[in-house]
């Protein structure tokens, strides 16, 4: 049978690809990606190609500064766009040491080390996330308020526009590039967009889900507009999410699925929802990473903010769909909190760590949040014992610091970076001097 090695090299000289570029993030899941040549392609994925990781955010330290990208022909794909003439591929990379270790910096690895301590417990672990975001005209960007290129709401059906174009020519991209969307629809907010991508294991929908904001992104500025994945990008109105529904499985069974369950839910799925619970306050600085991750992160605006789960409540952190009927396989749970800025190789790892800790501890699972936790008061939500996420990034790293499920997970070297990357974010942020205190206070002191 042909490796995929040799099916990558085959198929980069019979289609005349003229670069391949290497992809690969840093911690903050910033992409990142140099070029290479096909001349240089099969040394490239027997040795992988050297460069220098201190000029990556949170990689190397510059007395350490040599590491490897090492592609993963598994994902290979042709890019349906060109430079200039020229047929371009993509391949993703795991960063390794000189020595071929994995190299501690490198988020992709992250995942992976989680994805084997699922594996040594028998499980597989899948996510299928909603990719929510906005349009925006590019012109209105610099120095103005963003300016929404329509006016819709929840799956609004209007004539053709702009903004419905991208979206529609965005999912034929990516299935273009063999990447299966489920749904594609206009959001709550004028110029809100959501694409929901079809389920796959963790380590491919984390490459996925950076495939999908590039592609989102490069075909709204190939027609003059600006795509953000930005969490809360205008004031007043609902900021976008990437709810993400998530599973075990060991083997081909469900592993959430209890046909004898009232819920349809299993002691593992119930201890997966409760380590959730648990531990979501320590997990939010990597499922919300930004400041302004916690402008979306309040009350009123759809968003999850109290630590709970239901069924149908969409009020509450975690949500369990009822499966499809006939379909146990498709029993899963959504996990509400994440936002589409996040990187996903470090959030997909730091959730299934939450959960897998649920059930090898046995954490008891709090009772259902029934009601509209919106419409509760302060004291009822601590009547029933229902937490809050925390309310700013300073909060969420504070819990992350004393974490020491995240700091196991994560790994020293990227658990101590992201730490002071996001310290000194939120001190850049209470020293800068906003637009909203210049028009409050400038003008009457």
């Amino acid at each position: 049978m042909q490796s995929q090695q040799e099916y990558v090299l085959r198929t980069v000289e019979e289609r005349g690809i003229r670069f391949i570029q290497l992809w690969f993030t840093d911690v903050l899941g910033v992409p990142k990606s140099f070029n290479i040549t096909p001349a240089e392609l099969e040394g490239a994925l027997e040795e992988g190609m050297t460069f220098d990781g201190s000029a990556i955010d949170g990689f190397s330290r510059v007395q350490e500064s040599d590491v490897l990208a090492r592609p993963d022909p598994k994902t290979f794909q042709i890019l349906p766009w060109r430079e200039g003439d020229m047929p371009v591929a993509r391949v993703f990379c795991d960063i390794v040491n000189l020595d071929g270790t994995p190299f501690e910096g490198c988020p992709r690895n992250v995942l992976r080390r989680a994805l084997e301590a699922a594996r040594l417990k028998g499980f597989s672990f899948y996510a299928a996330p909603e990719l929510e975001y906005f349009y925006f005209a590019s012109g209105q960007l610099d120095g103005g308020e963003p300016r929404p290129l329509d006016s819709g709401s929840y799956f609004e059906l209007t004539v053709a526009d702009l903004a419905a174009d991208l979206r529609k020519r965005t999912v034929l991209t990516l299935e273009e590039m063999g990447i299966p969307v489920e749904y594609a629809q206009h959001e709550d907010a004028p110029s809100q967009h959501e694409i929901d991508l079809r389920y796959t294991d963790a380590l491919t929908m984390a490459d996925t889900v950076m495939t999908a904001r590039l592609v989102v992104k490069e075909i709204a500025q190939e027609n003059g507009v600006h795509a953000t994945f930005m969490p809360k990008p205008v004031q007043g109105v609902q900021g976008s999410g990437m709810h993400t529904h998530f599973s075990l499985f060991e083997g081909d069974v469900n592993a959430f699925h209890d046909p004898g369950d009232p819920y349809g839910l299993s002691k593992t799925g119930k201890g997966f929802i409760a380590g959730l619970l648990t531990h979501a306050r320590e997990i939010t600085a990597v499922t919300n990473q930004w400041v302004n991750s916690y402008k979306r992160l309040v009350a009123g605006y759809e968003a999850p903010v109290y630590v709970s789960w239901a069924r149908n409540n969409r009020s509450a952190l975690v949500r369990v769909p009822h499966p499809r009927r006939g379909k146990p396989e498709s029993t899963r749970i959504e996990y509400r909190a994440p936002d589409p800025a996040c990187n996903p190789y470090l959030a997909f790892a730091v959730v299934l760590a939450a959960g897998l800790r649920g059930i090898e501890e046995g954490y008891d699972l709090a009772p259902e949040a029934a009601t509209n936790l919106y419409a509760m008061t302060p004291t009822e939500l601590a009547a029933e014992g229902i937490r809050s996420l925390p309310g700013s990034l300073v909060e969420a790293v504070e819990e992350m610091e004393a974490s020491e499920l995240v700091a196991e997970t994560l790994g020293e070297h990227v658990f101590e970076w992201f730490i002071r990357n996001k310290r000194a974010e939120w001190v850049d942020y209470t020293t800068h001097v906003s637009r909203f205190e210049l028009e409050r206070y400038l003008a009457r002191l």
